[in-house]
């Protein structure tokens, strides 16, 4: 799969799991959401789709790296996560059991499509 092509597939989903918060911030469930969920919403996504890039990147220029690229990239994803919630939770006070929830539903369903779309490519390209 090209990179363009998984780039939009990766848009189409953070557009699939934006609807949920989106239907509860007009509703009367927007208590569930954390004050700056958008810009925790919006940091993960871009930071996933850096590392979905940067591992497809690597395994065009040299497919022997790709699992190396792929755990390394994972990695420095969780731990830039930790990071920021670790900022984000002295900044702001927040519920930690919503935002426990928030966090979670995010960083799940990224690291899901990130490894199931990264392992779909890798399993066509062994395919060739």
């Amino acid at each position: 799969m090209s990179l363009f092509r998984f780039i939009l597939y990766y848009l189409g989903f953070v557009i699939v799991i934006a609807i949920p918060p989106m239907v509860l911030t007009e509703t009367a469930y927007a208590y569930l959401l954390v004050p700056h969920f958008w810009v925790l919403f919006w940091y993960m996504a871009i930071l996933t789709l850096i590392v979905i890039v940067l591992v497809l990147m690597v395994q065009k220029s040299n497919s022997e790296f790709y699992a190396q690229a792929f755990l390394g990239g994972t990695t420095f994803k969780i731990l830039a996560c930790l990071i920021f919630m670790v900022i984000f939770l002295r900044k702001n006070q927040v519920d930690k059991l919503f935002f426990m929830g928030d966090f979670f539903y995010i960083y799940f369903l990224n690291t899901v499509f990130e490894v199931y779309g990264l392992l779909r490519n890798l399993r066509n390209q062994n395919l060739r």
